[in-house]
């Protein structure tokens, strides 16, 4: 039965490709019909998992989508994107727009799939070792981990680190530091001494083993986009996390999730902050929770972001119950929080050497840091680090705490982020947030309504 069942999904995919073959993707870059942004338009064969690719690539390639107009009723997807660059200028680099256009045309989407990183070669990839990290944060925590696999001769390539409800994800790529030319561990004992040592620090004083997990992949061949990934680790982990609201001095986001069924779908509004990789976090948990986004409209012009989706379930069927509905409005709350950055930004750019991460947090931790959120990258030889940072218990750092920080690290290698921005005011506490939802719920169904796709569910 599972050899039939394996063999009827594998027809189905060949089938897939083939339609896509047959009616390859469309994709046009316009930069005439807006004065502000650039508009990227696709046209493709609709198939599960389409708009979260096109999304993963136009945030890969560090661009801020403004607005978005998604339509996938039947077979095809058409969907409209202004972009702007991190900048906020209309794109003009012709290496970007190629960039676009061979990353989502004839080829390239739906073959791809979301499990890559664009930009990422396979071979700088299959020479690293992967280890997942999941278990209760506290106050230098991410040192420990950098520590152990330092004194394991580890090698740290590159790392995500998130921190959400009490709980830490993290992704960490290492090398072999007694192996030339970059090589991933292979020898077995060796990375089980390094999960079973992880786990030991992970789970810190707490007897619960199912509270710390740790895991490893001795080639990343098949390793998951990051994000994403950190992504379905920290929605596994629900119900580990300590109750808190993320709090700080950010806002949480407003999540509505409603029952349309004279159309039979389900509708989710979504209004918050605005910040960048929010769309890319909002639609990779609705693949991942397995709903389709058969219509939408983004906006995301200003300090706040309104995001207007109908979906239903892949079994064709709209959230049926009030459980479902609660429990995918839970879902997007937590993945609009989780990547949310608190703390201080403080940039690490020097020449990379094994042992230089533990060092650093080391000195973070031995001065009262706590870091809630690390993006570790490799470029050649040199080490391009951001964490964010709180006192260990929560509160903003203080300024002769960060000088003393950078005095011992070489003030002329870490630097304090400039975009670490004073937070901005809560979504819908006064008329204006409120308007802006209304005004753009109203520009999304009107837009909507005039292609003949839906009718007011109100």
């Amino acid at each position: 039965m599972m050899a039939c069942g394996s063999r009827s999904n594998e027809m189905v995919d060949e089938f897939e490709k083939l339609v896509i073959r047959m009616n390859p993707p469309r994709v046009t870059v316009d930069n005439a019909s807006d004065m502000t942004a650039t508009l990227v338009k696709v046209d493709s064969a609709n198939k599960y998992g389409t708009l979260l690719e096109v999304v993963q690539v136009l945030t890969d390639l560090k661009l801020t989508i403004k607005r978005a107009y998604i339509s996938s009723d039947g077979e095809w997807f058409m969907d409209v994107f202004h972009v702007v660059d991190q900048e906020g200028n209309k794109l003009y680099d012709g290496q970007v727009i190629d960039r676009i256009e061979q990353s989502l045309g004839a080829g390239s989407l739906s073959f791809r799939g979301t499990d890559r990183c664009v930009g990422v070669e396979a071979e700088a990839e299959a020479a690293q070792t992967v280890i997942e990290l999941v278990g209760r944060d506290r106050p230098g925590l991410l040192s420990e981990v950098f520590a152990v696999l330092t004194n394991l001769r580890c090698n740290i390539a590159a790392s995500e680190v998130w921190t959400h409800d009490g709980r830490m994800a993290a992704l960490v790529y290492v090398t072999d530091a007694d192996a030339d030319g970059g090589c991933g561990i292979e020898d077995p004992d060796r990375l089980d001494k390094v999960k079973r040592l992880l786990r030991h620090v992970l789970r810190g004083s707490s007897r619960d083993k199912k509270s710390a997990r740790a895991a490893i992949s001795a080639r990343a061949v098949a390793a998951p986009h990051a994000q994403r990934r950190l992504h379905q680790m920290m929605r596994a982990d629900d119900g580990n996390g300590e109750g808190c609201d993320g709090g700080g001095v950010r806002s949480l986001p407003v999540v509505a999730v409603e029952d349309c069924a004279e159309r039979g779908y389900t509708l989710v509004n979504v209004r918050c902050q605005d910040r960048p990789k929010l769309l890319f976090d909002t639609v990779c948990t609705l693949t991942d929770m397995q709903y389709v986004v058969f219509h939408g409209t983004v906006i995301a012009e200003g300090s706040e972001a309104y995001q207007e989706f109908y979906i239903r379930h892949l079994d064709d069927g709209a959230a049926a119950s009030d459980e479902d509905r609660e429990q995918l409005r839970r879902g997007l709350e937590a993945a609009i929080q989780r990547r949310n950055t608190e703390g201080l930004g403080l940039e690490l750019c020097c020449e990379d050497r094994v042992g230089l991460l533990s060092d650093v947090t080391r000195i973070f931790r031995e001065h009262g840091l706590s870091v809630t959120h690390a993006e570790v990258e490799t470029r050649g030889e040199q080490a391009a680090n951001v964490f964010y940072v709180t006192t260990s218990s929560g509160s903003p750092v203080q300024a002769q705490a960060v000088e003393a920080v950078r005095a011992e690290i070489g003030d002329e290698v870490l630097f304090v982020r400039e975009d670490a921005a004073a937070p901005k005011s809560p979504p819908g506490r006064d008329g204006g947030g409120r308007s802006l939802g209304n005004m753009i719920r109203s520009r999304s169904e009107k837009f909507l309504f005039n292609l003949g796709l839906i009718r007011s569910c109100s």
